[in-house]
């Protein structure tokens, strides 16, 4: 299993919130704040949210599935 850093995983979170857009949401620094098991919450229960998806959501989404 391939273990992620607190960063790549605020990464992802980040990705997951702003899909669709080139901006970036999170701030950085928000990583001092976070365990990763509660990083690790978010990006699942994110993950999960997903609702109606068309071939390419599910496409970029599994990029996020792989680390599970």
């Amino acid at each position: 299993m391939n273990e992620q850093t607190k960063e790549e995983l605020l990464a992802d979170i980040d990705k997951l919130i702003s899909y669709g857009r080139e901006e970036t949401t999170i701030n950085p620094d928000l990583l001092a704040y976070f365990e990763k098991d509660q990083l690790l919450s978010m990006k699942t229960k994110l993950l999960e949210k997903v609702g109606t998806l068309t071939q390419e959501d599910k496409a970029w989404l599994e990029q996020f599935k792989k680390y599970e």
